[in-house]
């Protein structure tokens, strides 16, 4: 696969760009932890296994799925938007210090006819202020997308706006991203080992042999 054939390049953020799926992972455990340690495993275990998958969808479930035991630990109603603030403080110290991919720069250059994006779980207008801030916004010349719109309505909504064209790749590092990719079909996919918390991949992909997984992007350098 030469990586520089495509004219777009999508990117996943957390697992992919930055070694940030820790930081959210225990964002999200800290946030549901005034419901009982019990509700707050649960929501790990739910976010860890749709990741790539938006907050705002995560709460919901969480709020949906509390039990009168769970009710019981707070002094507070569960709240939407409640929730959503304590997460965005509890990841906003961690995203602004987590590592960022080696490579980046170098892979840039390599590609330098091709359209960058990053689609995301994150919320988008964080995405945009944390790129910036951290002088990476620059690569990404097609946009930085992000929830509350899935993955699946970014890239069919960009592919038809033209911003996507095609051959087209996305690279990422979860379940969720591959099976989004192919429900917007027509998008080859790059799955990255390093950073990622779907431990089940190599079974996943056991039988899909024309697809590419590496360990991180300086590989593909």
């Amino acid at each position: 696969m030469e990586l520089n054939n495509y004219k777009t390049i999508i990117f996943d953020c957390d697992g992919v760009v930055l070694n940030s799926n820790k930081v959210k992972t225990q964002a999200f455990y800290n946030t549901a932890l005034a419901f009982g340690q019990a509700a707050a495993e649960r929501l790990v275990k739910y976010h860890v296994e749709r990741g790539g998958i938006s907050r705002y969808k995560k709460f919901q479930w969480f709020i949906d799925n509390l039990n009168e035991e769970d009710l019981a630990q707070s002094k507070d109603q569960p709240n939407l938007d409640n929730l959503l603030s304590s997460y965005a403080a509890e990841v906003h110290k961690g995203l602004r210090s987590c590592q960022i991919a080696e490579g980046l720069t170098e892979l840039r250059e390599k590609t330098k006819n091709s359209i960058w994006l990053i689609v995301s779980g994150g919320d988008q207008a964080e995405l945009r202020e944390l790129f910036a801030e951290r002088d990476i916004a620059q690569f990404f010349d097609g946009g930085i997308f992000g929830s509350p719109d899935s993955k699946e309505v970014i890239m069919s909504r960009e592919r038809e706006q033209g911003n996507i064209k095609s051959p087209a790749v996305f690279i990422g590092d979860s379940q969720y991203d591959y099976t989004a990719v192919e429900s917007v079909g027509d998008i080859d996919f790059i799955f990255v080992t390093d950073w990622s918390e779907f431990d089940e991949y190599e079974q996943f992909f056991e039988e899909k042999e024309d697809l590419l997984i590496i360990n991180s992007l300086s590989d593909l350098q």
